[in-house]
């Protein structure tokens, strides 16, 4: 046994190891594959897979409480109204999507009052009819501007001199606007607003998350016997998307990665066909009723796996394991890291972010998009409370060899962490099982 399997081994604990042992894209571009062809589509099963007791979509109920707590952070922040943009947090407030534009379509959410959709006229009907809450619905011609509607409802509500917040996503052309429109109203962050309810997710939310966990997980093990020595990269991620669709999923997206091009986090641009013993590194995930999932699997196929990579497998198996012992509620979130790379350093990885090792965080945040705040990172202060959920991934990355990255991901309780997927025991048995 090495001196770094040594160390790793140390610093499991015994009860640790044998529960180990019992238990035995980037999306649209680079190596995430385009949509099946007739090849792939042949390779799947002809049966329809089986589908799991989907969970409730968040309902009008849900969304206003939403806006009750958000009037209560923005009393206590001094924030006269909260603008939202198309994205991910007006789905979160008003209950529908919509495509960011050169045109402003956002809600305004006053301190108190009925919430106002500000969306160009044309787009009416369309607004109505997909809108989720009681709100009303504020239309502007293609001459005007969206900004002094925008004002003048501030000053409607008796709002006109009150701060509006806006989120860090929000792009500069609107922010501009506003301050072209009304040189005197102060312009701070929504962000103590919005960022932080949507960081704490609740029953529903979490229902959600794990649903779509579960299907990405049941895809992944049907897809796993089908890949095999000559079948490409964007065939196998073809297949894991299709699988995902099968059961309900929605914008599947599957980073697929063979041999030296899996110490590439976010891969490579060529396609790739799977050789013999190569390390096969795949990440994927897909939505379900807004919510993500995201989960990563590394294994070899065709051969038995090396002495190396057997032991590259474990150690990432071991940092998944150090970062779950540093969860701790209450615990700045930037010391799940520091727990995984100096453990990682003791191994001889690094130091810090160099290769050979963990060149990335070990973690994000995750909700109704794939990536959210906060992160585990070096740094993070954030305090860890119940209802945060984040990946767990702290791979390592062997430049020209080959890397290995197992990302499960999970929530926070008042009695510590829960996973929505269990990592697998082995990497001999690499798909691991639903945490519900």
């Amino acid at each position: 046994m090495s001196v770094a399997m040594q160390q790793m081994r140390s610093d499991y604990s015994t009860s640790d190891m044998m529960l180990m042992n019992r238990r035995g894209v980037l999306a649209g571009g680079l190596a995430a594959a385009v949509l099946p062809g007739s090849e792939a589509l042949g390779a799947l099963s002809a049966t329809e897979p089986k589908r799991r007791m989907a969970p409730k979509a968040i309902g009008t109920a849900e969304r206003m409480a939403r806006i009750a707590r958000a009037r209560v952070l923005m009393e206590k922040a001094g924030i006269g109204a909260v603008l939202v943009e198309a994205g991910a947090s007006l789905d979160y407030f008003a209950g529908f999507a919509w495509n960011r534009s050169e045109r402003l379509t956002g809600l305004l959410i006053p301190r108190e009052g009925e919430p106002v959709v500000v969306t160009p006229f044309f787009e009416l009907a369309t607004v109505t009819e997909l809108l989720g809450i009681p709100a009303a619905v504020r239309t502007w011609h293609e001459h005007e501007s969206p900004f002094r509607l925008v004002t003048r409802i501030m000053a409607e509500r008796g709002l006109a001199a009150a701060p509006i917040g806006l989120e860090h996503s929000v792009r500069h052309f609107i922010r501009t606007g506003l301050e072209v429109a009304s040189p005197r109203t102060k312009l701070v962050s929504a962000d103590p607003v919005v960022a932080a309810l949507r960081m704490i997710k609740t029953p529903a939310e979490i229902a959600l998350m794990q649903y779509a966990s579960d299907l990405t997980l049941d895809a992944i093990a049907e897809v796993h016997p089908r890949i095999r020595p000559g079948v490409g990269n964007r065939e196998v991620a073809a297949m894991l998307q299709q699988a995902m669709v099968d059961r309900g999923g929605s914008n599947p997206w599957a980073l697929v990665l063979f041999g030296a091009a899996a110490a590439l986090p976010h891969g490579t641009g060529r396609p790739l066909t799977l050789q013999a013993g190569q390390m096969v590194l795949i990440d994927t995930g897909c939505s379900f009723g807004g919510y993500q999932s995201d989960i990563s699997r590394s294994f070899v196929v065709g051969a038995r796996p090396s002495a190396e990579q057997r032991r590259v497998w474990e150690q990432v198996a071991a940092g998944q394991q150090i970062a779950w012992r540093a969860l701790k509620v209450g615990a700045p979130a930037g010391s799940v890291d520091d727990a995984v790379r100096t453990a990682y350093a003791r191994w001889g990885y690094g130091p810090d972010y160099q290769l050979p090792g963990l060149s990335h965080r070990t973690g994000h945040g995750i909700g109704m998009e794939g990536h959210e705040p906060i992160n585990l990172v070096r740094g993070e202060r954030t305090r860890l409370a119940p209802g945060m959920c984040f990946s767990n991934e702290p791979g390592i990355y062997l430049p020209g060899k080959f890397g290995v990255r197992l990302e499960d991901c999970f929530y926070m309780t008042a009695a510590g962490p829960r996973w929505f997927s269990v990592p697998p025991a082995t990497i001999d048995d690499p798909i691991g099982r639903s945490g519900a």
